[in-house]
């Protein structure tokens, strides 16, 4: 195989990449505290020999999370909670800690206030935050301070990654972030709000058709170079 067939296989290939996270981004259109993820491609240059033209060759290496806000949906429940700003609420899985934008909580049996999983939310120190199971009122101040019938029982944290390319997604609206936290300034948080999927149907919509078409395209060559090699077998196998 020549260099002009590997130049379209790599590309083929971060197509597919590209391809599957739109397809995830739609199927999480309604999914709460979703953020979009795009794929980033790199080229790779090489010298292929003295005097020689260079070889480039496109890659899907990664990809990154638009941190775009997602639309505030009014809910009026009491523990549905949403940031106005930067940050993310810090829940404890099984798996270990996780950031989200997803601020759906209701009280466990011990108080303490969880995601629809079982992921409890965590204070600005790392602890679980416990409502009196009595409390007749439950407020929310924009500072993150939760109160029940009055008395401050709560300070909510709002973080961020400690490396700004660090997030990794780890299942839907959580992610990992391996090279820890920072406390988020400028929160703004809210109560009776959830925040929406931060995805735009129309744009994902219109670059499937680009990467599909680009697909077919890099397709289509590499089609043509096969026939091109098989003439050139049969020219010599005569």
């Amino acid at each position: 195989m020549d260099n002009a067939a590997y130049v379209a296989l790599t590309r083929q290939t971060g197509l597919m990449r590209e391809m599957a996270a739109i397809a995830n981004n739609i199927a999480n259109l309604s999914t709460t505290g979703y953020r979009r993820e795009g794929t980033v491609f790199a080229e790779h240059v090489r010298r292929t020999g003295e005097g020689g033209a260079p070889l480039s060759m496109a890659a899907a290496l990664g990809r990154y999370i638009d941190d775009r806000p997602g639309a505030l949906d009014p809910t009026g429940g009491t523990f549905d909670f949403a940031l106005d700003g930067p940050g993310y609420f810090q829940v404890e899985t099984a798996e270990g800690l996780r950031l989200t934008r997803a601020g759906s909580f209701t009280p466990n049996a011990e108080g303490e206030l969880v995601a629809p999983d079982g992921a409890r939310l965590l204070d600005a120190g790392g602890a679980p935050v416990f409502v009196p199971p009595d409390a007749r009122a439950v407020t929310l101040a924009p500072d993150g301070t939760l109160s029940a019938d009055g008395v401050p029982v709560a300070q909510i944290g709002a973080v961020l990654p400690a490396g700004a390319e660090s997030l990794i997604r780890t299942a839907g609206s959580r992610f990992a972030a391996p090279d820890g936290t920072l406390p988020a300034e400028g929160a703004r948080f809210l109560q009776g709000v959830l925040e929406g999927s931060n995805v735009d149907p129309m744009r994902e919509l219109v670059r499937m058709v680009e990467v599909q078409r680009a697909y077919e395209r890099a397709q289509g060559f590499l089609d043509r170079e096969d026939e091109r090699i098989r003439a050139v077998l049969r020219t010599f196998a005569r």
